[in-house]
């Protein structure tokens, strides 16, 4: 992995598109209530230390993923009493074995977590202020899966919405896929809210940000990747399809799908058979059923 920080744009927005990827087309301080920060098994940590692009973090999954991340460094980490009540002792396990240690965290009210956090955050009680992950590149992909078989690897092309992102991920690491790429422009950058979406996956599979998507394409082939494009009007059924070996999955934009380009850099084009009169699937939604079908054959 590189070691240069992520600066990807931090997008609390919810950016819908229409159809289905490829496969159709204040950081302020609050005052602390009652309870008290606990010990000194958390190392003194301060934001001065930290450098690089920091976000925000929030819900039980992404955090504690997060906080139990080594590469991950965190700067504050904000609970109610309740969840300090239930996750303290797990918390404490963690700062024992974080390399860099954790900040002792800061018992807030739930109305003063709401006020640090973007509007609408769904916060459970918990949020961390961290650093964005070191970047991964294509070429640090390929030389992690060099020399496996049937190593999985998903690409999106132009899919912009945060939510529909976040869940792609979450499928990547429940089937085991290698890495996420995507390009640098007109995709959403790390935030809180892919972050809450993917469920805690975003400390587990390597997001890989492109400038030229076409060229990460051709780069993956170079490696032995065999790049299937999803898309609703395709003639063949996935299903139906010889997936073998390794495979780059590449889903495009909903409302577009995949750019000609991109299109022209797929080995092959397949689709979900879904029923007629169905225009076509969630870009998520389409991710999760195609990497089960991969899946399923081993």
């Amino acid at each position: 992995m590189k070691g240069k920080p992520r600066n990807g744009r931090s997008s609390d927005a919810h950016n819908g598109n229409g159809r289905a990827g490829g496969h159709g087309r204040g950081n302020g301080h609050a005052d602390r209530s009652r309870g008290a920060a606990r010990p000194a098994a958390h190392h003194p940590h301060h934001p001065s230390d930290i450098g690089g692009k920091k976000m925000w973090l929030y819900g039980i999954h992404p955090v504690l993923a997060a906080l139990a991340n080594p590469r991950r460094r965190a700067v504050r980490v904000l609970m109610t009493v309740d969840a300090e009540s239930s996750l303290g002792a797990r918390l404490d396990v963690l700062a024992q074995s974080h390399p860099s240690g954790l900040p002792k965290p800061e018992i807030l009210t739930r109305e003063s977590i709401d006020r640090i956090l973007p509007r609408g955050a769904v916060h459970q009680g918990v949020a961390a202020q961290v650093q964005g992950l070191d970047d991964t590149d294509i070429e640090d992909i390929c030389r992690a899966t060099d020399g496996q078989d049937s190593t999985r690897v998903m690409v999106l092309d132009q899919v912009t919405d945060p939510h529909n992102v976040g869940a792609v991920i979450r499928s990547a690491a429940a089937f085991g896929a290698a890495a996420v790429v995507l390009p640098e422009r007109n995709s959403p950058g790390d935030s809180g809210v892919l972050a809450k979406a993917a469920s805690g996956a975003v400390e587990r599979v390597p997001l890989v940000r492109v400038v030229n998507l076409a060229r990460a394409l051709a780069r993956l082939k170079q490696a032995g990747y065999w790049c299937v494009g999803l898309d609703a009007d395709a003639q063949t059924p996935i299903n139906e399809a010889d997936l073998s070996g390794k495979v780059a999955l590449v889903l495009g934009a909903e409302g577009e799908g995949l750019r000609r380009l991109t299109r022209e850099h797929c080995d092959l084009m397949v689709r979900i058979p879904i029923n007629k009169g169905l225009e076509s699937l969630n870009v998520s939604n389409a991710a999760a059923i195609a990497l089960y079908e991969l899946a399923r054959r081993g």
